[in-house]
């Protein structure tokens, strides 16, 4: 590119490699030029008012290309360089489609045979313009450098920003080269001339093949003409002079040189991210423009799902989803008529499935209007053959571990090279690669799809209002590496009104460590709903871990809110402590809690502590991962924590957003993290109502009298003969069973209605199914049918069978 170049086309530093004045002509719609520059007008010879508004073809003549026979090429005779069929001249009507650069020689007034490099940029957008031309005059490098004789073997070519250092300030540079547009107009040329690549100039000794579907293999004129002269050197008895002997053959080793560079390039521009959007969309783009015009990727159903599909062949039921298409046509001309997104299958007859089912790539020289026809017969109301026919096609598969994931249909402009066995050999190799990192990304997308629908089933759904409290909590996963992990969170219905918040952390990540949580989460339940006290549960929770292995150790803070008695009973095994947030004067502090060694050490004692609590007072119990920080006193997390926990927040759930912002700014955190929020509201004398009932026939009647009393009290009297039938029910089993102790009800009236029967046997009911001549077993099923919910719990001296009424709106 011309570094060197002033607005006006003036060179502000002599001429050398890499910064060589250029012409810049720019061409719409029509063939005719709409900017001229002054480095033009100097090059071909035109005054700027002679040229704007001309056809470009009168202004640049091009038809004097390098004979065959001269010296300055080591290239051979051609018109125009790219390769692609086009020469310059043809190219000015703005009609290709891909970049374009050739060499050829011109007579200018003034400054006779004149040797020019040129690059055409298609050019797409709003505007007007539609081909950009930048030209250089090879004469100027021979006279500055004039002992070098590598600079008699130049050739234009293209390079990726990437290829060269001083790529950013190049780019900065760029709108240079474009005099008189506007910032907006420059800018979206630039833009494009970037993603297409930087002009380049390609000094040789050894000739460099420029990449071409032809894979740089002499010109089929040049090809034909040698063997015409090898017959008759032959039909002569005179053999072909050796340098041209050896040409096809070096010419041959560069092409499989430069196609493997091909290769190598696109290998590194795929795969750079294990998630599969990206990397579809890697895969697509590493193929337009500079080996195909179009490219359209299809992946099986299975496989955009994230899921795993039946071995075997696929059939013409299976579906495709297409999901990328990269093309070089106008934009939005292929929108509407393939959208991405869209699943189908195809049938027999067709290349694509002929593809997918052998795993082989398919080649069509040209789509006839009969193959058009069949495929776009598969296109509901939207005509495609307009976008395929007449162009060439190549079917790779993306096969991975012999399976086929998908395919990629290449297209190319009926003006371009057609594709070449050379050309389905790259293509098979292309998609052989393209498809091991779509299935690399598959099966990481696949896994992490597991994990998570692992660490979602093993977080329980905790309602946010509990018997006298609220509660919220919050998940973060570790990092990407990790987002199965061993913490946990869990709240349990308890009798009495009570309820029993824990917090867990399973040393470790993995698959491993969510299995060991799941199952010490289970466990927790299980002896909970036995209403275990806390310290018992936790010595019954480390027997359990002893049983199923020493690999593992956890930590575990167990916790229950008694809202009548206004009290926690905590227990700690190796967990690091509960904040507390006063509600009275907002203050917040760590409780002292016997801490207790983690659950799997085994032979260690458990001690519980029981502490008064307020209404509004709440407690904040989370794991480790949110308050450690790697090199850092975890002293200084918990100070965060207890600052955190006690700022005011409008709700719970902004609690606990609060509390997960002061402490992941600090960064460093790759443990995953549970916290859990409770605001312990109480329930008030006067909304508790406790009856004690001897153990007696007439039970079930006094039971039935005190809660008709009581609602009459609470101002609930629709509630009483649903009550009054339940409460019957369950006090006159609960006498049936009872042994020593007198029967217990207890009401609670909170954001419903709960009613309680406790009794000294320790065999819970079950629901059963009454034939019509039995006396018994109706009751649990008229409670079953009649309440909102209901259950049955062992307690500390026998059972407590409870069941839920919905108070009316007030």
């Amino acid at each position: 590119m011309d570094r060197g170049t002033e607005r006006d086309g003036t060179s502000a530093e002599p001429a050398a490699p890499g910064r060589i004045p250029l012409a810049v002509v720019v061409v719409d719609r029509e063939g005719l030029v709409s900017h001229w520059s002054s480095g033009a007008r100097r090059l071909f010879g035109a005054a700027k008012e002679e040229a704007i508004g001309h056809p470009a073809v009168d202004l640049l003549p091009v038809s004097g290309a390098l004979p065959e026979d001269d010296d300055i090429s080591p290239y051979g005779s051609y018109a125009a360089y790219d390769g692609l069929g086009h020469d310059l001249e043809t190219s000015l009507d703005g009609r290709i489609y891909y970049p374009a650069a050739g060499r050829a020689r011109l007579t200018v007034a003034g400054r006779g045979r004149v040797d020019v490099l040129w690059w055409a940029y298609p050019l797409v957008g709003p505007g007007p313009e539609r081909l950009l031309v930048l030209g250089a005059d090879v004469g100027r490098l021979q006279q500055d450098d004039d002992e070098d004789p590598g600079y008699d073997r130049v050739a234009p070519g293209f390079a990726l920003h990437t290829d060269f250092s001083g790529a950013e300030e190049l780019a900065g540079r760029l709108p240079e080269i474009l005099p008189s547009m506007s910032v907006q107009e420059g800018a979206r040329i630039v833009s494009q001339i970037l993603e297409l690549g930087y002009p380049v100039m390609e000094f040789s000794h050894s000739d460099r093949v420029p990449l071409t579907p032809d894979w740089g293999v002499p010109r089929r004129v040049e090809r034909r003409a040698r063997q015409e002269r090898a017959a008759r050197a032959a039909a002569a008895g005179s053999p072909l002079p050796r340098e041209e002997s050896d040409e096809g053959e070096d010419l041959e080793y560069a092409a499989v040189r430069e196609r493997l560079e091909f290769l190598n390039e696109v290998s590194g521009r795929i795969g750079t991210s294990l998630d599969l959007a990206r990397t579809i969309t890697e895969v697509s783009k590493a193929v337009v423009p500079r080996f195909t015009d179009v490219a359209g990727t299809y992946l099986r159903e299975q496989v955009v799902a994230g899921e795993g599909f039946p071995d075997g062949v696929p059939d013409t039921t299976t579906l495709w989803h297409r999901v990328a298409v990269e093309h070089t046509d106008e934009p939005g001309r292929w929108d509407d008529v393939v959208p991405v997104g869209e699943a189908m299958p195809f049938p027999a007859h067709t290349p694509f499935f002929q593809c997918m089912t052998s795993g082989e790539p398919v080649l069509v020289p040209r789509v006839s209007e009969q193959l058009g026809h069949t495929i776009a017969s598969q296109f509901e109301k939207r005509d495609i053959r307009p976008l395929i026919t007449h162009r060439s096609m190549l079917v790779v598969p993306l096969k991975a571990r012999d399976v086929v994931l998908g395919f990629m249909v290449l297209l190319r402009h009926p003006e371009r090279v057609e594709f070449n066995d050379m050309d389905r050999v790259t293509g098979a190799e292309l998609a052989a690669r393209a498809g091991l990192v779509l299935d690399n990304a598959r099966i990481y997308t696949h896994q992490e799809s597991v994990a998570e629908t692992l660490q979602d089933s093993m977080l329980p759904h905790i309602p946010p209002r509990m018997a006298g409290c609220d509660i919220a909590t919050r998940y973060l996963p570790g990092t990407l590496l990790g987002r199965v992990g061993g913490d946990w969170f869990d709240s349990v219905k308890l009798p009495g009104a009570r309820t029993a918040l824990v917090v867990g952390d399973v040393m470790g990540h993995g698959l491993n460590s969510a299995a060991m949580m799941g199952q010490l989460r289970t466990a927790v339940q299980t002896m909970a709903a036995l209403d275990l006290p806390p310290a018992r549960l936790l010595r019954n929770l480390d027997d359990l871990a002893q049983r199923l292995g020493d690999t593992y150790l956890a930590t575990c803070l167990y916790a229950v809110y008694d809202p009548i008695a206004g009290e926690l009973h905590l227990a700690n095994a190796g967990h690091i402590p509960p904040v507390l947030v006063r509600a009275a004067d907002g203050r917040s502090e760590l409780l002292d809690l016997p801490t207790g060694a983690p659950i799997g050490v085994g032979g260690v004692p458990f001690e519980a502590l029981r502490v008064p609590v307020s209404p509004g007072d709440r407690i904040v119990m989370c794991t480790d991962g949110l308050v450690e920080v790697r090199g850092e006193d975890i002293g200084v997390g918990l100070a965060t924590l207890c600052e955190s926990a006690a700022h005011p927040a409008a709700s719970m759930d902004d609690a606990c957003d609060t509390i997960i912002r002061a402490l992941n700014v600090r960064g460093g955190r790759k443990d995953d993290v549970a916290l859990l929020m409770a605001r312990l509201n109480g329930i008030a004398p006067e909304d508790v109502a406790e009856r004690r009932l001897a153990a007696e026939p007439a039970g079930a009647r006094r039971a039935r009298a005190a809660v008709r009393e009581q609602l009459r009290a609470w101002e609930l009297p629709g509630l009483a003969d649903t009550a009054e039938l339940l409460v019957g029910e369950l006090v006159a089993n609960a006498v049936r069973h009872a042994h020593d102790l007198p029967v217990e009800l207890r009401l609670i009236r909170g954001d419903t209605l709960l009613c309680e029967v406790v009794d000294d046997d320790h065999d819970l009911p079950t629901l059963l199914s009454a034939g019509p001549h039995d006396e018994h077993g109706r009751g649990l099923r008229v409670v079953s049918t009649l309440a909102r919910r209901w259950g049955a719990s062992r307690t500390g001296t026998g059972k407590a069978v409870w069941f839920e009424l919905t108070l009316p709106p007030r």
